[in-house]
């Protein structure tokens, strides 16, 4: 989709609203050629040549009300503006979002969360910019075409003059469009950087304090502000140059004519009335020449933005930032599908961008709990639509009564390492835990299984119906999961754990009972409203991670995944933990990646992982006999904790 393509597209998002507020901006840049005309016929009468009988009052009054006209005209025009180009930039961040949602965990966002922030605010701001700006460029035009109408009638010669410097205008620009283009990227580029480097330190406070490393990162942000700085500058003079062309080439223009008006006037050729005529008119002329200028400033500006909002899609087509989707912004709005035309998914080629997500608190009643992981977790709402080629069978629908895995396979495209050809089942009530040393691939298993992983070989079959789309489906109320590092937000403790969600009855208090955090709690000065800080940074790494098993718990699920979710916790601790799990799930199937021995003596399964594949199975006693690498798992996990 080219810079051309993008703008039209981003025009018939809502093409009456387009329409209405071309046409108010229209009127409203049309509106000075009656004041033009009144001025001309005022002058006139001082002179005693005017065709009109008003005389000099009535003339004031006409001109008095022509202004008061166009001020109405004004706020109009501002009101249909905004209810059009914010509604546009609102359109291209939902539909940014929902597919930075929609892809899996570790392919969420190819940049710093700062640098993505940098692309969801300037980048669609300039967007909105440039399309905003083709309503004022329309209206502007037709002023231009009617006033230069009524100017050649008068005077052709001096009408050239006016308009003349329109060639300039565009010939700088268009010159100046490269480099303009080049300085606005990295300008961009330099800003994405320090927002990304704040972003970093603000999340690595503890981390920087304990490594001493307080001067090496302000060095490094200072180095980062230095080439914004750089950028910013040449960006900005360049702006500053197509300004200054604009600007002088109109004044030039306004010296010749004026020039020109008193070797007239002398001849008797020219009217007093026609000059102030051409005089008003030239400052809505030097409107319309600036503002031309601009546009195509921001035109090109826009292809930079285009390329930086396609780069997040990651291979999408860039049709996908601008497909029609509701906004939701009445209360009663309904939730609705996608509009989807040959937009192809980046995640499994599939037709179809699926149910609109929805914020939890805006939910309709039904509405389904959904956990997106993208780099962290969230908590979000899906309607009772579901996703274009989800299932409805009853397999798929049923409570889980049996998991299975077949030929999963999942290779990182910069080193080729991953799990290959993993195969086990998971029946209801099961507690299976995934062991192995560093690297051997536990982690990738579970995020491949949920589809937090783009979807590799290997089939995933629930009570025996193939889950097609894992990322979608392995979601609350049918799987719930805790990622080896928990993802805690600046917030409230409270809301750090419901994410959204309403909190029901004591389902919160039991999930704080079950996660053994209940005197953990009691002794934060706020108790749950107590402000955690970024990352969680005022809690202990045990704290962090047993508040993340109470988000996990406090959402009744058919399948538990726990990512080595009690390395931070002591043996008492971990203990309490699955015990009180149990008690209030006792029907829950677990999925647990540990090396643990609380946790792999209570497990029903085992599963040994080495080198990406399953290297044996069995219960805790079997793999003591059988397996060297769950030996030293074992009685390693041993000595440490002695």
């Amino acid at each position: 989709m080219n810079t051309y393509q993008y703008l039209w597209r981003l025009i018939m998002y809502r093409p009456i609203r387009y329409l209405v507020n071309a046409i108010a901006w229209t009127v409203i840049y049309l509106a000075p050629i009656a004041p033009g005309l009144i001025t001309k016929e005022f002058f006139d009468s001082l002179t005693g040549t005017s065709a009109l009988g008003y005389g000099v009052w009535g003339l004031i009054a006409l001109l008095m009300a022509a202004a008061l006209g166009r001020i109405m005209l004004i706020v109009i025009g501002f009101i249909t503006d905004v209810n059009f180009r914010f509604r546009m930039g609102m359109l291209l961040r939902r539909n940014l979002l929902e597919h930075v949602l929609k892809q899996p965990g570790a392919q969420a966002i190819p940049v710093s969360p700062g640098e993505a922030i940098s692309h969801f605010r300037d980048d669609v701001d300039q967007s909105e910019e440039a399309a905003s700006w083709s309503v004022d460029v329309f209206g502007m035009t037709c002023f231009a075409l009617v006033s230069g109408y009524i100017l050649i009638r008068i005077d052709a010669q001096m009408t050239l003059l006016v308009f003349m410097p329109i060639v300039l205008v565009i010939s700088a620009a268009q010159l100046a469009t490269v480099r303009l283009q080049k300085y606005r990227a990295a300008s961009r580029e330099a800003t994405s950087k320090v927002t990304g480097e704040i972003s970093e330190m603000f999340g690595n406070v503890q981390a920087i304090q304990v490594a001493g490393a307080e001067k090496r990162v302000i060095a490094r942000f200072s180095s980062f502000g230095d080439d914004r700085r750089k950028a910013m500058l040449k960006d900005r003079l360049m702006g500053e140059l197509l300004d200054s062309v604009f600007s002088n080439s109109v004044n030039l223009g306004t010296g010749l004519i004026l020039l020109l008006a008193g070797t007239k006037m002398r001849a008797g050729t020219f009217t007093v009335g026609d000059f102030a005529l051409f005089v008003y008119y030239l400052t809505f002329v030097t409107q319309f020449i600036t503002n031309v200028g601009k546009f195509i400033t921001y035109f090109k500006q826009m292809s930079v933005s285009l390329e930086r909002l396609t780069f997040l899609l990651q291979g999408a087509s860039a049709k996908v930032l601008t497909i029609v989707n509701s906004l939701h912004l009445k209360a009663e709005s309904k939730v609705a599908e996608a509009t989807v035309s040959d937009i192809p998914s980046a995640q499994n080629g599939r037709e179809s961008l699926g149910g609109v997500k929805r914020v939890e608190g805006l939910e309709s009643e039904g509405a389904s709990k959904v956990k997106l992981e993208v780099g962290f977790e969230r908590e979000y709402a899906v309607g009772a639509k579901l996703e274009e080629g989800f299932s409805h069978e009853t397999g798929l629908e049923a409570s889980l009564q049996r998991l299975d895995v077949n030929g999963l396979s999942y290779a990182y495209s910069d080193t080729g390492r991953g799990i290959s050809d993993i195969h086990f089942s998971l029946k209801r009530g099961s507690f299976t835990v995934i062991t192995g040393t560093i690297g051997s691939g536990k982690t990738t298993l579970v995020r491949s299984l949920l589809g937090l992983l783009p979807k590799g070989k290997g089939t995933i079959a629930w009570n025996g119906v193939p889950v097609e789309d894992p990322g979608t489906f392995f979601t609350p109320p049918r799987s719930a999961y805790t990622a080896q590092v928990p993802r805690l937000y600046s917030d409230t403790l409270r809301n750090n754990i419901l994410l959204g969600q309403a909190e029901q009855g004591d389902s919160l208090q039991q999930a704080l009972h079950a996660a053994v955090m209940e005197f953990d709690v009691a002794q934060l000065p706020g108790g749950l409203d107590t402000v955690i800080g970024p990352r969680g940074v005022k809690l202990s790494g045990g704290q962090a991670q047993r508040t993340a098993a109470a988000r996990m718990l406090v959402r009744d699920a058919e399948l538990y995944v726990f990512d080595d979710l009690s390395s931070a916790l002591d043996v008492e601790t971990e203990q309490k933990l699955w015990e009180r799990m149990f008690q209030r799930r006792s029907d829950a199937t677990c999925l647990v990646v540990s090396h643990r021995k609380t946790a792999l003596s209570r497990a029903d399964h085992i599963i040994v992982m080495k080198d990406g594949r399953i290297e044996a199975e069995g219960n805790s006693e079997e793999l003591l006999r059988h397996s060297a690498t769950f030996r030293e798992l074992w009685y390693g996990d041993e000595r440490h904790s002695s």
